[in-house]
């Protein structure tokens, strides 16, 4: 494969927790606009059911996809994720880093068992350093140099749900590595950006519709959004010439208790 494709020819994406939810969405949104994508995820069968779910052109202009099963805790099947991505489409010009767990909602802090928090802490702040590590060394060393890093950051890398300390401590430290890989990228066009969300319908906010857990301790239904607004304003940070970065974006529900929460 020639490394010396133009920009628009050499768009490969690596998506982490693409079997689902928001990481599923923006594959499908990628995979529509003519990406390549590496969809990774620990579930092998929802990882291929996301590859059927892209849209099929006429023409042919649909990006191709490989389902590659990855551990984003486990520093070598992050390795096995870039090299099978790299051996299949010859680079790596994205990186939505989206895998990540709430882990037992609901449990006081008191009651967090550690294994409960060393897991969320493996997955949302460890896995997410690990493949924007492999991905920054791709990133580094091929031709043309550079590529771009988005992190999914969450509501919660802002401002806490009650309950909630594992998982708003990972998303608060995710703020900090975006900000410190933003600048280390520089000297190599490696542009870092965070996106930060707020109730986009999936099976993970599924209880929004029924009732969250509010700070004042009442429970109220929050309302959602369609999960395909976030990845249409991924697909927008990632499509941004690298001369350009969207910083940080946050896209969430209009009416969500955000904005005044607490």
């Amino acid at each position: 494969m020639n490394a010396m494709r133009s920009a628009k020819d050499s768009r490969v994406a690596v998506v982490t927790g693409a079997g689902s939810g928001i990481g599923r969405a923006v594959a499908v949104e990628l995979l529509g606009a003519g990406w390549s994508v590496a969809l990774a995820g620990r579930r092998p069968q929802m990882l291929e059911e996301t590859a059927t779910l892209a849209p099929k052109t006429p023409d042919g202009s649909a990006g191709a996809s490989i389902a590659v099963p990855t551990d984003v805790a486990r520093p070598q099947e992050v390795a096995a994720l870039f090299a099978a991505t790299v051996e299949r489409f010859g680079r790596v010009d994205l990186l939505f880093n989206n895998a990540g767990t709430f882990g037992p909602g609901g449990v006081p802090v008191e009651e967090l068992a550690y294994d409960a928090w060393r897991h969320v802490v493996d997955t949302n702040l460890n896995g997410a350093f690990l493949c924007a590590q492999a991905a920054y060394r791709q990133m580094k060393e091929q031709h043309p140099q550079g590529g771009r890093i988005i992190n999914n950051g969450s509501i919660s890398a802002h401002t806490p749900r009650p309950r909630s300390v594992a998982y708003t401590a990972t998303k608060h430290a995710l703020t900090g590595l975006t900000k410190s890989l933003s600048l280390d990228g520089r000297p190599y066009n490696i542009a870092v950006g965070q996106i930060d969300i707020g109730n986009a319908a999936t099976d993970m906010t599924e209880r929004m519709g029924t009732g969250a857990l509010q700070a004042n301790g009442e429970v109220v239904p929050e309302p959602v959004m369609e999960v395909a607004d976030v990845a249409r304003t991924v697909r927008h940070m990632a499509e941004l010439p690298l001369e350009a970065n969207v910083q940080f974006a946050t896209v969430l529900a209009t009416a969500m208790p955000y904005v005044g929460r607490g």
